[in-house]
């Protein structure tokens, strides 16, 4: 494989539009998924799970294209043999052994009757399932069907994965166990589209996403560097340390500190500055607090994550909120998207 097919995105869409009669699933999906993991994120309602049937070739879209590995999906039945599957909502042959269920699934993708057993064997002992390989489905708990279904999505092998909310109902372990196999995956040089309304589980797999809201993509690429394109917010650093007064004096006649606030919550053992300068600002916060012999504790940033992100570009303002959030969100799209191609 070449550097540029390397580089390529496997899955590449363009005006993206599916309308079931006059509701909207997807609005308008322009979007771009490469090698490695990508979190689909958003509400329930916000168009994940039409979004993601419409690339494994299940529904057809109302307008616009869409291409996985090159090709056109819609009929296309050799190249969904390349393109693995985990659905939200169980559809398992509950009389079948897990062993049965994904070797069964295997052969259905075109791998032959005695590879597809080996290769079900080992993904199944992969994640966690070796030995209740020849129980039924019907018997395994929530978090087991989970890890079967993941298993049936990978055994043959696929370029590109589509995992629809592969966490619901998971215990704490199966979770574990299942994002760090998902991971591997995106390592492994796989395209994986996970989908997810909890921000947390996102952030656990990848940094890379495409934010969904209400049928539209408001923003896609680095979760940072998004973050950092919201130049109308600023951003917030907390600091935990010995004398936070002290340090707060040091602070307040840096340009890069636009405001420093003291949270009750933390017994005044904590600071939290706005800036709009981060990147000059981190660096600092450390070199002032050494010169006035202050300890610091921690240093974090309550939004610099998804859930700030997220928060930030779907909040709705009056009638007019909206409006303005998204339009805010397709310029950071479109800037996140240049900036990761730089």
């Amino acid at each position: 494989m070449s550097r540029k097919e390397e580089n390529a995105p496997l899955v590449v869409t363009e005006k993206l539009c599916k309308w079931y009669g006059k509701v909207v699933g997807v609005n308008d999906f322009t979007v771009t998924i490469p090698r490695g993991v990508t979190g689909l994120l958003g509400p329930n309602g916000a168009g994940k799970s039409t979004f993601i049937k419409l690339v494994i070739g299940a529904l057809r879209p109302s307008k616009g294209t869409i291409r996985v590995l090159g090709r056109p999906v819609w009929r296309n039945r050799e190249l969904l043999a390349q393109v693995g599957y985990c659905p939200e909502h169980d559809g398992i042959y509950e009389d079948l052994s897990g062993l049965e269920f994904v070797a069964t699934m295997a052969r259905l993708a075109g791998v032959p009757a005695k590879e597809a057993r080996e290769r079900a064997e080992k993904v199944l002992g992969e994640l966690g399932l070796t030995s209740a390989i020849h129980r039924r489905i019907g018997e395994y708990s929530k978090g087991m069907r989970q890890r079967a279904k993941l298993a049936q999505a990978i055994a043959h092998d696929p370029e590109v994965l589509l995992l629809d909310e592969p966490l619901t109902g998971c215990d704490p372990l199966a979770r574990s166990k299942i994002t760090a196999y998902i991971k591997e995956l995106g390592k492994a040089g796989k395209a994986v589209l996970v989908s997810s309304h909890i921000l947390h589980e996102i952030e656990a797999m990848t940094s890379e996403i495409l934010l969904v809201y209400k049928g539209q993509v408001l923003a896609e690429g680095n979760i940072y560097r998004i973050r950092e394109m919201i130049d109308e917010h600023p951003h917030k650093i907390r600091i935990g340390c010995s004398e936070p007064r002290k340090l707060a004096r040091e602070l307040c006649v840096a340009d890069a500190v636009r405001g420093i606030d003291f949270p009750e919550e933390e017994g005044g053992k904590a600071l939290v500055l706005e800036t709009r300068d981060p990147d000059g600002c981190y660096p600092l916060i450390p070199k002032l607090a050494l010169e006035a012999g202050i300890k610091i504790q921690s240093l974090t940033s309550p939004d610099n994550n998804l859930q700030a992100v997220f928060e930030y570009l779907t909040q709705e303002r009056g009638p007019e909120g909206v409006a303005h959030g998204q339009g805010r969100a397709a310029k950071l799209k479109a800037s996140a998207s240049s900036g990761g191609a730089a």
